[in-house]
């Protein structure tokens, strides 16, 4: 008679529930409070402090040390102007978060300012005046000059959009007509605001950031909080610019009985607040009855001795089956289970877990005959299956040919012919996975790859040019093979999807671009990489590559002739100081 796996464990943690926990009950519910005070005491007390690191080191770290080293470039005296605003445009670019940078030149109302453009146009659309709320004032770096706070945030508000914005000023040794220059920054501080918002504390508990005179920071409104005792207890802490973390129970005015703890950042006039509710932070701890006592009594030694004997009979298989999942998962798919004559759930779980791996070894196999943007398709699709049709892609196309390969096929035998195109494709498709493309299809002598998302035209002649070094380091092994490629890359809107009949498809990209690769690829003399005008456009200056326009080449099903662009690698610079000057 089948005995179900699920009736086991039932019956084995039935015995274990009746063991008798009520002799110590009392003792454990006392226990099991004051560690669970512990505990949320700890837990208020570290996100404080974790809270205030990231505060200072993302101030530091992401902020404070690189307009440092802006700060310095743009002292550099052998700059002119034009070139100390080319550095600090370049510098806001680079810089996360920092929403404008600033040169005021002492004397003079007007900066030289430079804003992030998508911050401005936030800013347009509230109806305000970028360069008016983004400009730091005069009088603003004459305070900060006259408390030498230099590199010190001064935090202020913009009431219509609620963003949060830090000041700081870095004073230059350079002058410009003999006037002192100070950089100015303003940093958009909703990074911070996120870190409060996201920690997983703030999902129990409060976490608020405090100023010097009690009102919340960082969110989107203000709120005064001096009627919370831990927040009259920060207040002068902050003014005296003390930083002594502290743990301090306490009763809100509602009533409600609180655990607190506070942390104050070194770079903000800031105290983070952690609050939780004793309520929440004392687990309830379920009285231990004398029934309990009385069955735990009982059946004690009934679990004791059931234990045993289930123990032994549950773990034993599943720990052989988890065996083989190590086997399996170190690539070795010829491990199977044992126990599949088992008339229980065990003898289940082995025979289809033989099943499966059995079926992973033949998917294995198969995934070697598909690209991944046909996994990826597959995986993608919900109910119904694959069906035909595609949809509109921009990608860059890779085709490549082998030159001389009819005679060299020809010329040897069969044998060897498959053996030096696997070596051919086997270097370029490593080439082009590494350049983050994937392989669509094999024809012949050919190959075709397609590269999509951030940078694709970049990739594409980074991988062709890349081909060409690398089939030439296997010419070098091979001489005997004398097959060279030539290569064209196409960028621009292609059908992407399955084609083909009901019962056989083929997911592919088909379009223009994909024929204008093909056509360039053909015109490609051996170790030419072939670029069109939209991928060179985009492309635009690659390191170690060089492009050279070549005459417009008249190809099959245009028109005109087509502007083509001849990639190739740059020669290595020199080390040579002497050749350098």
């Amino acid at each position: 008679m089948r005995f179900p796996l699920r009736l086991k464990f039932f019956v084995f943690a039935a015995l274990l529930a009746v063991v008798p926990l009520a002799m110590v009950g009392q003792n454990l519910t006392r226990l099991t409070r004051d560690e669970l005070k512990s505990a949320a005491n700890e837990d208020l007390t570290t996100v404080a402090a974790n809270l205030r690191t990231a505060f200072d080191s993302t101030f530091e770290g992401r902020w404070l040390t690189p307009l440092t080293v802006i700060r310095n470039g743009v002292d550099s005296t052998a700059l002119g102007v034009a070139q100390k605003v080319s550095l600090l445009t370049l510098g806001l670019q680079e810089l996360p978060r920092v929403v404008a940078l600033q040169l005021s030149i002492e004397g003079s109302d007007l900066p030289i300012l430079v804003t992030n453009e998508a911050f401005a146009a936030r800013l347009t659309r509230a109806g305000l005046d970028p360069v008016q709320v983004l400009a730091t004032p005069p009088d603003l770096i004459k305070a900060i000059e006259g408390t030498g706070q230099y590199g010190r945030p001064v935090v202020g508000r913009i009431e219509a959009t609620g963003d949060w914005l830090a000041t700081l000023a870095l004073p230059l040794t350079s002058t410009i007509a003999g006037r002192q220059v100070t950089m100015a920054a303003k940093i958009d501080l909703s990074i911070l605001g996120d870190m409060v918002r996201r920690h997983p504390f703030a999902q129990r508990g409060e976490i608020t950031v405090i100023d010097h005179a009690g009102r919340t920071v960082l969110g989107e409104d203000v709120r005064l909080l001096t009627d919370r005792r831990i927040v009259a207890s920060v207040m002068p802490l902050i003014v005296a610019s003390a930083r002594a973390d502290a743990l301090e129970p306490y009763t809100r005015p509602e009533g409600t009985a609180m655990l607190g703890a506070y942390a104050f950042p070194d770079w903000f006039p800031w105290a983070v607040v952690t609050e939780l509710s004793e309520k929440s932070a004392y687990a309830v701890v379920n009285a231990i009855t004398r029934q309990i006592l009385l069955v735990g009594l009982l059946g004690f030694a009934i679990a004791g001795a059931g234990a045993l004997v289930f123990a032994r009979r549950l773990t034993r298989p599943i720990l052989d089956i988890g065996a083989v999942a190590e086997r399996v998962g170190a690539g070795d798919f010829t491990a199977r289970a044992g126990d599949t004559r088992r008339r229980d759930e065990i003898g289940d779980l082995a025979r289809r877990f033989n099943q499966m791996i059995a079926e992973l070894a033949e998917r294995l196999e198969l995934m070697k005959f598909v690209s991944h943007g046909t996994l990826s398709a597959i995986q993608s699709v919900r109910e119904g299956g694959m069906h035909r049709g595609g949809e509109r892609r921009r990608v860059s196309v890779i085709f490549t040919d082998i030159r001389g390969y009819t005679e060299f096929a020809e010329s040897v035998p069969p044998e060897r012919v498959i053996e030096a195109l696997n070596s051919y494709f086997d270097v370029q498709a490593d080439i082009v996975e590494a350049n983050r493309g994937d392989v669509d299809k094999f024809i012949g002598d050919a190959l075709v790859a397609v590269f999509d998302g951030d940078g694709m035209e970049r990739r594409a002649v980074a991988c062709g040019v890349e081909i060409t070094a690398g089939l030439a380091l296997l010419l070098e092994e091979h001489p005997e093979y004398n097959l060279h490629v030539g290569i064209g890359i196409a960028s621009g809107e292609v059908v992407m999807g399955a084609m083909g009949a009901h019962d056989r498809m083929d997911f592919t990209v088909l379009g223009s671009t994909v024929n204008r690769a093909a056509r360039l690829c053909g015109r490609a003399r051996p170790d030419q990489v072939l670029v069109d005008q939209t991928t060179r456009d985009a492309a635009g200056e690659l390191e170690r590559v060089t492009f050279s326009p070549l005459d417009p080449l008249p190809l099959k099903g245009y028109a005109r002739p087509v502007p083509v662009f001849l990639a190739q690698r740059a020669a290595a610079p020199t080390t040579d100081p002497a050749a350098r000057a």
